[in-house]
């Protein structure tokens, strides 16, 4: 039988169980959290107990949701030092009226830490919605009101003057929006460098170069299809953001011609982007003059329907911009075989993912071959509606496309979006 001195001896034996909470306090628990790069991870964080949860909600910076005042109201005790919050709609799902201007006044009021509001597709606010967020968020550095088609330039005008550090700004399909604007963001918001105003018609040469005369740091500035945009706004742009510039695009703006193109080539070494889709006076030689002013630079090229543009152009782009990743040259009708004159040679490797050739009757099976030579890392290829190009005679005549590329001969792949 087992004595009085076993029982002693188990005793000792017990090892004393501490719980975590006894032992680290909020600061190192926010240290934990802060180790975990995932999101998946930092929501199981949370589960661990209430304590955890209440530190992973404190600690959270990002939320996307759909919720009304109250709701709103609940969120912002919970996530107090949230930065960012998505309350956008997507166009084949968006209810009506969605976010309110009495959500907008209760988001100014509860959530004083907000530097990136995404409300894109909210139809119902209007411009008082937006004045709220100007009297209340200073420290908003992105708005993305894209298709909220109530708002005018009052309402924006009012974030402009109440958000000084405003950096981003997505504009998309504000019809009501104008040169005021423009003015404004000049005036109050010197730090800005991503501007969307896709769609704004009634934004001029104007009100382009009022918004540059304050606005120097403009990296990305999409006025695809800002009809009443021409050579002297472009040039105001390139001339004003020569150092920041790397996006510009401009897509069916028809009054572009080849002065805003050698503006760019003159004043913009850093041009990583350029959009210039549908614009029909565009011609060689400005396009030569780019292709030698960033040759270093240029990784994407939308020029579709430039009528204009010739073998000569397209062949100087192609030998001088080794950097090409994308390139769009969809109904160019005058392109042939001999813009690929120079491909086919082991020296002569491109770096191209994404080629467009739709639409061009002239162009060749052998043109094709000689591509496909020197893009080795292709992954997209859209030759629909080239009738001189089928499937038949691809595999007649040899081709061999990179194992991960996808031909687009007939209109039965989705197409990349990467230059929209």
């Amino acid at each position: 039988m087992a004595g009085a001195g076993d029982d002693s001896h188990l005793q000792n034996d017990v090892v004393s169980v501490h719980c975590i909470n006894d032992s680290l306090g909020d600061d190192e628990l926010r240290a934990v959290l802060s180790i975990l790069g995932d999101d998946k991870d930092k929501e199981v964080f949370g589960l661990v107990c209430k304590r955890w949860l209440r530190i992973q909600s404190t600690e959270r910076k990002k939320l996307c949701a759909r919720a009304g005042p109250h709701m709103l109201r609940r969120i912002a005790a919970r996530f107090t030092r949230l930065h960012e919050l998505d309350l956008s709609q997507s166009v084949s799902r968006s209810f009506y009226p969605g976010v309110t201007d009495s959500d907008l006044s209760v988001i100014a009021t509860a959530f004083s830490c907000l530097r990136i509001l995404n409300l894109q597709n909210c139809k119902g606010i209007t411009d008082n919605g937006l004045a709220a967020i100007g009297s209340s968020l200073s420290s908003l550095q992105s708005l993305d009101v894209s298709y909220c088609r109530k708002i005018t330039d009052k309402g924006l005008s009012a974030v402009a003057e109440g958000c000084h550090d405003l950096r981003t700004l997505h504009l998309a399909g504000c019809r009501f929006v104008s040169d005021s604007l423009m003015k404004a963001l000049s005036e109050n918001c010197h730090n800005v460098e991503q501007i969307g105003l896709q769609g704004c018609t009634n934004i001029s040469n104007s009100g382009l170069s009022v918004l540059v005369e304050g606005c120097r740091r403009i990296k990305h500035l999409d006025i695809n299809k800002c009809i009443n945009i021409g050579d002297i706004g472009i040039s105001s742009v390139s001339e004003a953001c020569s150092l920041t510039l790397m996006t510009l695009k401009l897509l069916d703006c028809y009054k572009v011609g080849d002065d805003s193109i050698l503006s760019l080539a003159n004043h913009c070494k850093n041009l990583e982007t350029l959009v210039i889709g549908g614009c029909r006076n565009i011609s060689d030689e400005s396009m030569k003059s780019l292709a030698a002013s960033c040759s270093n630079s240029l990784r994407k090229l939308r020029m579709d329907w430039c009528l204009n543009i010739t073998d000569s152009s397209l062949d100087c782009i192609i030998s001088k911009c080794r950097e090409l990743e994308v390139l769009d040259i969809g109904c160019c009708e005058e392109l042939t075989d001999a813009a690929f004159q120079q491909l086919g040679s082991d020296n002569f490797m491109l770096g191209m993912k994404i080629l467009k050739v739709s639409n061009c009757p002239k162009i060749t099976v052998e043109g094709i071959k000689k591509l496909m030579k020197s893009c080795k890392f292709l992954e997209y290829l859209d030759v629909r509606s080239c009738p001189l190009i089928t499937k038949a005679g691809c595999e007649e005549a040899g081709i061999q496309f990179p194992e991960s590329c996808k031909i687009n001969f007939t209109g039965s792949l989705s197409e990349p979006d990467v230059l929209l």
